[in-house]
């Protein structure tokens, strides 16, 4: 595995929350090893978001932004069963 989807792992399971750490570090960790570079493009750019925000995207207590919405976070949603 590159360096860049170590990095990214390493982020997604030390989040601010302790909820994102389990929400995206699982992904991370189950996906991201294999995920082609737009989709990881997509990723790294969610990981620039707030904690707040995510979180709250991923489970559907507020919409996803369409400029947000990406193939990478409904698979993220569809990973963890809110979608």
């Amino acid at each position: 595995m590159d360096a860049r989807r170590k990095r990214l792992i390493y982020r997604a399971t030390h989040c601010g929350m302790k909820e994102n750490d389990v929400l995206l570090g699982r992904f991370a960790l189950a996906k991201l090893a294999e995920m082609p570079d737009d989709e990881a493009d997509q990723f790294e750019n969610l990981m620039n978001h707030s904690d707040n925000d995510l979180y709250n995207w991923i489970t559907g207590r507020e919409p996803t932004p369409d400029i947000v919405d990406s193939p990478v976070l409904r698979k993220i949603k569809e990973f963890n069963g809110t979608l």
